[in-house]
């Protein structure tokens, strides 16, 4: 069995710092960078893809919602040419960004509202996706596994990752809850270790509700903002190793 452990980074920007990037960089193997837009800023964006070619992690691009004060985790109304060319506009930096690090950017991953929505909205996706496709067909989409994006992005003829999340409860639907919502966040790491191995060995997931949501998990994240990010991607990967679990990018 092969999974990619990816997690979120990049995200300080100016003299606002978040996340211990480079510990984090020492367990996972693909790595989504802000791209200014909810986080990070072109200092932080070249040192972190700098960073990750020395531990050999695979770069993405992490577009989000023009939304820095937010965090890019506000919903607002977009138009299908709107998310094509937010997400061109900022991959293409990341992509550039990454050549000046000597390596290419392999995927990119939606970040926060963007995300969310575009799992559910055809035409969000079809911007995301296209964008993409435009910038390189052989980049490697990440979404939210059985979403809507999934299917668009296979139709475009992309490549896709479908993510699932060791840190995030889910609904029936096979959404995430919402971070509004009570128990939104998993923070214990044996339920979080549990709830991985359940996905990859059984292939399910066990909602908020105890219904179990059928689920595929090609890549797995782990939020690089969340206290004790670095130790709890540790845990993971040690866990993952001992069931036997081959752990790269895809």
């Amino acid at each position: 069995m092969k999974v990619d452990l990816n997690s979120d980074m990049g995200e300080s920007f100016g003299a606002w710092h978040m996340g211990d990037d480079q510990a984090l960089l020492g367990h996972v193997s693909s790595a989504n960078i802000a791209c200014g837009y909810h986080a990070g800023d072109p200092v932080t964006m070249a040192a972190t893809a700098a960073a990750a070619v020395a531990r050999g992690v695979s770069i993405g691009a992490h577009p989000s919602l023009p939304d820095l004060q937010g965090f890019g985790r506000r919903t607002m109304q977009l138009s299908e040419a709107e998310a094509y060319g937010i997400t061109l506009y900022q991959a293409a930096a990341m992509q550039g960004f990454a050549k000046a690090a000597g390596s290419r950017m392999r995927h990119v991953k939606a970040h926060g509202a963007l995300y969310n929505m575009a799992a559910k909205d055809r035409k969000l996706s079809a911007g995301i996706c296209r964008a993409v496709r435009d910038l390189d067909p052989g980049l490697v989409v990440f979404a939210l596994a059985g979403s809507v994006m999934v299917e668009v992005a296979r139709d475009m003829g992309l490549q896709v990752a479908q993510e699932v999340f060791a840190d995030r409860s889910y609904q029936d639907d096979g959404s995430l809850t919402p971070r509004t919502q009570p128990g939104a966040m998993i923070t214990e790491l044996q339920q979080s270790i549990a709830q991985v191995r359940c996905m990859l060995q059984q292939g399910f997931v066990r909602a908020v509700s105890g219904k179990e949501v059928a689920i595929q998990a090609d890549t797995v994240c782990l939020h690089g903002d969340q206290p004790g990010a670095a130790l709890f991607a540790q845990a993971m990967r040690e866990a993952l190793l001992a069931d036997g679990v081959t752990i790269a990018a895809p």
